[in-house]
């Protein structure tokens, strides 16, 4: 598991701030149907974001998640990996979610992306994003090679070489295919992802002259951005930075 159940984003509400959040459905191209958290600003600012969960789908900390990001202007939709094996009802924290990550294919998950793009854009916000964390890290670095037309892609975590649960391919194997800005990542202490991984994406996106940045906190384990990690609290604070600059400065504060 990438997160903890009790697992919260590491980002204070902003006090007093007035914002709408919904839990919806979606109706993706070929059919299916997934549960959705939206969340509204009062003043938007025209950029959205997809965001894409870790193994669990749609959880607590995704929904509070697309809240933090409403109240800095951001409208945000997260999305649910299991409509077509668990259904679009809310579920509870003993819902087992290992059995249906290897039941999910890249290309249900990727018509699942374009519906969460497609809902923004059919509220008239036309420069959306994705972010995704250690799943949905590696869905959001992929869903770049989309045609999307996104206006950034940002990995958090995400694994970059070799198989994964599902289908989907490896982020280095698809460099060639990148169409998006890039922002990723990583924890210096993350098992699961090495350094000559990271190097070596850096590095691919350098020399297509993709526009990316990528960035490792020393001494940070996989899942650092969480408010239970209290000794990673500055790296949290600074990923999320990381983000919103990120942001910013392709489309304006």
């Amino acid at each position: 598991m990438c997160h903890d159940h009790d697992s919260r984003p590491p980002i204070a509400p902003i006090a007093g701030g007035a914002l709408d959040g919904e839990r919806t459905v979606l109706t993706a191209s070929d059919g299916n149907t997934l549960a959705a958290f939206r969340a509204r600003p009062t003043k938007g600012r025209g950029v959205g974001i997809v965001i894409l969960p870790d193994v669990r789908g749609l959880h607590p900390f995704y929904e509070e998640l697309a809240l933090r990001f409403a109240e800095r202007g951001i409208d945000a939709v997260a999305i649910d990996y299991f409509g077509r094996t668990a259904g679009t009802g809310q579920r509870g924290e003993d819902f087992d979610h290992a059995p249906h990550v290897p039941r999910t294919t890249w290309a249900g998950i990727a018509t699942d992306i374009a519906a969460g793009v497609d809902a923004l854009r059919r509220d008239g916000i036309e420069r959306v994003f994705t972010i995704g964390f250690c799943m949905g890290g590696r869905m959001s670095f992929l869903s770049s090679t989309l045609g999307l037309d996104l206006a950034g892609v940002i990995g958090m975590y995400g694994t970059l070489q070799g198989p994964w649960r599902n289908d989907a391919p490896a982020p280095l194997d698809r460099l060639d295919d990148v169409g998006s800005p890039v922002l990723g990542q990583f924890g210096g202490a993350d098992e699961g992802i090495t350094a000559d991984a990271v190097s070596a994406f850096d590095r691919g996106l350098e020399e297509r002259g993709i526009d990316h940045r990528i960035v490792t906190y020393p001494g940070a384990p996989h899942s650092f951005f969480d408010r239970k990690a209290v000794d990673y609290a500055k790296e949290s604070a600074a990923a999320w930075d990381e983000i919103l600059g990120f942001i910013e400065e392709r489309t304006g504060p």
